[in-house]
């Protein structure tokens, strides 16, 4: 079972919406309202309120009793273009410059963590090693001038 919430028309560009939806993407939804509040970027403040929404779609529709923030995650998260609204300022010389003002579309996908699956490790230096294969050693090749003839005959046509 999963819970959506979408905003549209965000008065923001997407790319700076999409540096804030990379921090919350796969994490809890209480870790991820708690990162998005001390955001000190302004698109995190519209990220909260679509995560909190996706969060009380999830716990209306559960039956089975009153989920908690912390046993949901951010399953899904895109942020995608908008209407961009073309304005024109006036240059030097008689020209005009033209402002392009972007928007965005955020949507967030929350999901119930299942059920005896731990939360995600930590990424710490041990969780970055990765364990190294043993090396094979290269085949030697055979030293010139050793089985010329077999070489040129096989060149010959």
């Amino acid at each position: 079972m999963e819970a959506q919430a979408i905003n549209r028309y965000i008065g923001t560009s997407p790319r700076k919406m999409r540096l804030v939806i990379d921090l919350i993407r796969g994490k809890s939804a209480a870790e991820a309202i708690h990162l998005l509040h001390f955001s000190p970027k302004h698109a995190s403040k519209v990220a909260e309120k679509v995560l909190r929404s996706a969060v009380a779609n999830l716990q209306n529709k559960d039956e089975s009793g009153r989920l908690e923030p912390e046993d949901i995650i951010v399953k899904r998260a895109t942020v995608d273009g908008g209407m961009t609204m073309k304005r024109i300022s006036p240059a030097p010389m008689g020209r005009a410059f033209r402002i392009r003002k972007r928007s965005n579309h955020v949507t967030i996908v929350v999901a119930p963590r299942a059920t005896g699956v731990p939360a995600a490790p930590k990424a710490g230096p041990a969780a970055k090693a990765k364990p190294r294969a043993a090396k094979t050693p290269a085949p030697k090749k055979a030293a010139k001038g050793a089985g010329t003839e077999a070489a040129a005959a096989s060149k010959k046509p």
